[in-house]
């Protein structure tokens, strides 16, 4: 972290958006946080709200030209925090692929067209375009759609139960504690963290890094140290 970074981050008005966010304002070496929204949201230090309409036909050319004006400034990775909780069970297949396909890889289209080289996307435990499971199988689509944009560095993580979240029950939190492995609980906080981890320490690296909850709490831990 020799060198100060900014990020320009899509969904981080919800819940491990928020956390990202939090997580990349507490070091020091983070200019700027570009927030991508809908609506205004409250002034904070190191933070700048830009509204934009995501369902516009020009949304991916607003970007890349947003993303080239943050580049001027010096480097920058795009963060993907997008998701729908726990409304995700009423939503059709194709609303839920408007959103985490159409958006989000515009979103990203527009910050590779740009010169941006880092990208993370927050995907699902278990995410595969084969799924027969509908949100899974959208997931899995989401990641096809961003992976084939081509960034030098992609991280995709993918968390189980996330805990700490106002759209997980405390019921399935506590189940989630007795599921071992990638499908039991992470808490939101160590999921922002880790983002903003792999965007402080890693930015320079390439290839793509697929991420489940015990190499994010491992990620987590370095930002931390």
């Amino acid at each position: 972290m020799k060198q100060d970074f900014a990020a320009m981050v899509l969904g981080g008005t919800g819940q491990v958006g928020g956390a990202a966010v939090a997580e990349l304002l507490a070091i020091p070496q983070c200019r700027e946080v570009v927030m991508v929204t809908r609506k205004p949201v409250a002034a904070r230090s190191r933070v700048r709200s830009v509204v934009l309409d995501t369902s516009a036909a020009d949304f991916a050319g607003r970007i890349t030209a947003l993303a080239r004006e943050v580049l001027s400034q010096g480097p920058v990775s795009a963060v993907s925090c997008v998701g729908v909780g726990s409304g995700s069970m009423h939503w059709s297949e194709e609303e839920l692929k408007r959103l985490e396909c159409g958006v989000v890889g515009a979103f990203a289209r527009g910050c590779h067209d740009a010169g941006i080289t880092q990208f993370c996307l927050l995907s699902a435990v278990g995410s595969t375009a084969r799924s027969r499971f509908r949100y899974v199988r959208v997931m899995g689509m989401k990641e096809d759609a961003v992976r084939g944009i081509g960034f030098s560095r992609l991280a995709i993580f993918r968390p189980g139960i996330i805990v700490g979240n106002a759209h997980t029950p405390t019921w399935v939190g506590w189940l989630a504690s007795l599921v071992p492995g990638p499908f039991g609980k992470i808490d939101q906080r160590i999921l922002g963290r880790s983002i903003a981890a792999e965007i402080a320490l890693h930015s320079r690296e390439a290839g793509e890094v697929t991420l489940e909850n015990a190499a994010m709490k491992k990620l987590a831990a370095q930002l931390k140290a």
